[in-house]
């Protein structure tokens, strides 16, 4: 039996998994708020997220009729790019800044100038960083929080504090690390002389956490931790990652040939790699993957949160939502929403704003609005899978999961706008799936019992047959009209 968290923005998932038969036995959810400003500031107490993991860690064991004293082994998938400070005696000093922060958009400028631009950063770190990503906040906290940042002892993102509440160690492991912007994804280290750049007095360097092997614990769950969950005191906690390297897993994308697309706050488009083919392309992050190789990704700052935000506006549920989305014709009667809520990092236009174009008396209807904000965020999503494409990434279909991907009538928009099949996985919580299948890969390479990833991901990850969607052409042919639309009224630099 093993537990798999996934700590995401809205909030954490748990999972408990028999790796024996493949079943995953019971399931938990606890949600998070956030704090947000009109600068583009979006963070969180991470106190929630404990809260959240014992919540759902209850929720989980109850569901699936065990005592947590069966639990081997637990893995954390986390939201990427998120920044956790803490000082000498392991307390956490501010709200971590998360992924869908663009506040230090002016700092990652200034550091991304530093590096010789896109192309200097791809050269020397093998991405080009973006904002969001980690190194742009700790720039922003020497500038915006000299107090705080003079007490840094520790910084970690969050799966790895999660894993430091765990067991009291600071790791990271290659996956997660690849998105924080002072880390070199060819030879798979940390760019100390960037860090040295933003402080020379090397306070950056010493509060970095050890790197691990994906297949590598973390270590044994502390005596109080263990008490408080209720779970087995020897439970093994394995390296985790962040989300989109625990969905691969949870997908079984670990070997060439795959594509999975996660439909959830953010959008995310990725494909395993064995060897570190990095992109001509900066919008594609060629990130070290949480299973041994490395993982192309593109991702998208505006998707379920746009759709939600509409939803909301319109006073619709979640059934009458997709309702109103099925009403509307493609394009939405002229309807083209470009929904750049959170800035935008695939297209790169991370000072955009959101914009509905088209609109007139005859075509302003809640069915419109709605098909609007789904086409619009799923074409940022093909403006990605082209670059992947482009850099040869091939797949028969799109493995899709989030929780846009339970949709019907977006599941077949996504079809049609990729003119590729998609099917989703029979369990939809992929990235806490993922993290419960490598605490069982970390758990058998511990123990000798000599069982594969690949083992585990046959055993455990299945598609739904019932959810394979295949594009129609009369489709296909209206949305690539539709689509060359939204790309004029892109303007990427």
């Amino acid at each position: 039996m093993f537990l798999g968290i996934d700590c995401g923005t809205q909030g954490t998932k748990a999972i408990v998994l028999d790796a024996a038969s493949g079943k995953v036995l019971g399931q938990g959810s606890a949600a998070h708020s956030m704090i947000s400003g009109a600068n583009g500031r979006r963070e969180q107490d991470v106190q929630q997220w404990l809260g959240a993991f014992e919540q759902a860690t209850r929720e989980a064991l109850l569901q699936a009729g065990i005592s947590g004293a069966e639990i081997q082994g637990i893995g954390v998938s986390g939201q990427q790019h998120g920044l956790v400070l803490l000082d000498s005696q392991g307390q956490v000093l501010r709200p971590a800044k998360l992924w869908c922060d663009t506040e230090t958009a002016p700092e990652n400028d200034r550091l991304l100038d530093y590096l010789g631009g896109e192309s200097g950063s791809l050269a020397r770190l093998g991405v080009a960083i973006a904002p969001g990503y980690t190194v742009s906040k700790l720039l922003w906290t020497l500038e915006q929080h000299p107090g705080v940042f003079a007490q840094i002892d520790k910084i970690l993102l969050p799966h790895d504090y999660l894993n430091y509440w765990l067991t009291g160690r600071c790791c990271s492991e290659y996956g997660d690390a690849s998105g924080t912007g002072y880390f070199n994804v060819r030879t798979r280290d940390w760019d100390l002389p960037l860090l040295e750049h933003i402080d020379p007095s090397g306070r950056l360097c010493r509060a970095l956490p050890e790197l691990l092997e994906a297949q590598q614990p973390v270590g044994q769950i502390l005596p109080h931790i263990a008490q408080l969950l209720e779970l087995n005191p020897s439970a093994l906690v394995s390296s985790g990652g962040g989300d989109n390297m625990m969905g691969a897993i949870g997908t079984g994308n670990i070997q060439p040939g795959a594509i999975t697309m996660s439909l959830g706050s953010s959008g995310t488009v990725y494909a395993f790699a064995d060897q570190p083919q990095v992109s001509e392309q900066p919008s594609v992050a060629t990130f070290c993957s949480s299973s041994g190789g490395w993982l192309p990704l593109i991702c998208t700052m505006n998707l379920t949160n746009a759709s939600s935000a509409i939803r909301e506006l319109l006073g619709l549920d979640i059934a009458a939502f997709n309702e109103a989305v099925s009403q509307a014709p493609i394009g939405a009667e002229g309807v083209l929403m470009l929904p750049f809520l959170n800035g935008e990092r695939v297209p790169a236009l991370p000072h955009a704003t959101g914009s509905i174009l088209g609109l007139d008396s005859t075509n302003l209807t809640r069915a419109n609005l709605s098909r609007a904000v789904v086409e619009g965020t799923t074409f940022g999503l093909r403006y990605g899978l082209d670059l992947l494409r482009a850099n040869g990434i091939r797949s028969e279909n799109i493995r899709l999961i989030g929780g846009g991907a339970k949709s019907a009538v977006w599941r077949q928009i996504v079809a049609d706008i990729m003119n590729t099949p998609v099917i989703c996985t029979e369990h939809s919580e992929a990235a806490a799936l993922g993290a419960a299948i490598q605490a069982a890969w970390c758990f058998s390479q511990a123990t000798d019992r000599e069982q594969t990833l690949e083992q585990l991901c046959r055993r455990c990850v299945s598609l739904d047959s019932a959810s394979e969607t295949r594009p129609q052409a009369q489709n296909v042919a209206a949305y690539q009209r539709v689509y060359e639309h939204y790309r004029s009224q892109l303007q990427v630099g």
